[in-house]
């Protein structure tokens, strides 16, 4: 099929082989319908055409836009995209669907154009969560042990500052579902995730996209060039102080989460911001990306002009199974 990267470097691009992802669906039975939108090298927050099917005048997030946009509009019931900041969980959110970002490196990229080699997740989306239960089956994803039946009541939760009145909602169906939920202030040293995360995302940048900016500078967005051209002046050592501190903190989160039934925070800041030229934020995503750890957009709650806003469930890494599972078994569903 085509593959453009959204990028004019690309322009009639055609590959011959799948991506392992793909092959893996295709193998099993899976009807490719064919390729969504995204922004450029799915990189950027430059919004391709792509359109928010709740709302035509707001974007529908990114870099996985037109996968959002085609479950959420019914056009397919499951469709793949990737994450590397906020580019799975961002557009769950907006367009009021289920998004699913596994653990780090449990469904492979190969074949998939890598921008950070780091960070690069690749996710999903659907309607339901049967649908990524029959995806985890297929990508044989599995926790050491299978996850056992899951109730609401008598479980703790943490839950993270963010979007206020989404929040307080999913914290009161589960009180009155009998949980416990507690604020969670995460360790001094998580607080610098942000600038961990940019660091990770910039020096791997640099490397990506040297052979396009090579071949022609003046086709790619100023974003990527100035990835290339290491506009911030990062050192080596900056980069390796990043990726050391954020693999020291792997572990550490895995503990944390591992005290709660899951970790509920928020998905974005807000409803899908207006107009098209930008994606929106991914304030609330990278630093799980850069975690490695599995999230689930969880929709169901609307802002102040009726639009989706997802909430996020976070579990440690390799807890895949039982996210999934936890959420299914729970009840949320009848309850969103």
């Amino acid at each position: 099929m085509p593959t453009q990267h959204n990028s004019l470097i690309y322009q009639g691009s055609m590959v011959h082989v799948d991506a392992n992802a793909v092959m893996t669906l295709r193998n099993l039975g899976a009807l490719i319908f064919g390729k969504t939108t995204t922004t450029e090298f799915a990189s950027t927050t430059v919004g391709p055409k792509t359109r928010n099917p709740h709302d035509l005048t707001r974007t529908p997030g990114g870099s996985s836009s037109g996968s959002g946009a085609a479950v959420a509009d019914m056009q397919v019931p499951i469709a793949l995209g990737t994450q590397t900041g906020g580019s799975t969980i961002r557009p769950g959110s907006f367009n009021g669907i289920f998004a699913f970002k596994p653990t780090w490196g449990a469904i492979s990229r190969e074949g998939v154009r890598m921008y950070s080699i780091n960070l690069d997740t690749m996710g999903f989306f659907a309607r339901s969560i049967e649908d990524f239960q029959l995806i985890a089956d297929v990508f044989r994803l599995s926790d050491d042990e299978a996850p056992k039946p899951f109730t609401v009541r008598g479980a703790k939760f943490a839950a993270g500052p963010g979007t206020l009145h989404a929040m307080e909602t999913a914290a009161d169906l589960l009180r009155a579902a009998g949980a416990e939920v507690e604020e969670l202030e995460l360790p001094e040293e998580f607080k610098s995730m942000k600038d961990l995360h940019s660091r990770m995302n910039q020096g791997d940048g640099r490397a990506a996209f040297l052979g396009e900016y090579t071949a022609a500078k003046d086709q790619m967005d100023d974003f990527l060039v100035g990835q290339v051209e290491n506009v911030s002046k990062m050192t080596r050592k900056e980069l390796l102080d990043a990726l050391d501190t954020v693999a020291s903190l792997r572990p550490k989160i895995d503990s944390i989460a591992g005290q709660y039934a899951a970790i509920l925070t928020p998905s974005v800041p807000d409803e899908a911001p207006e107009g098209i030229e930008s994606t929106g934020s991914a304030v609330f995503n990278a630093m799980w990306t850069a975690l490695h750890v599995p999230v689930i957009n969880i929709p169901g709650f609307k802002g102040s002009n009726g639009l989706p806003i997802g909430l996020s469930l976070v579990a440690s890494r390799y807890w895949d199974r039982y996210l999934l599972t936890f959420f299914q078994e729970g009840g949320w569903q009848s309850k969103l």
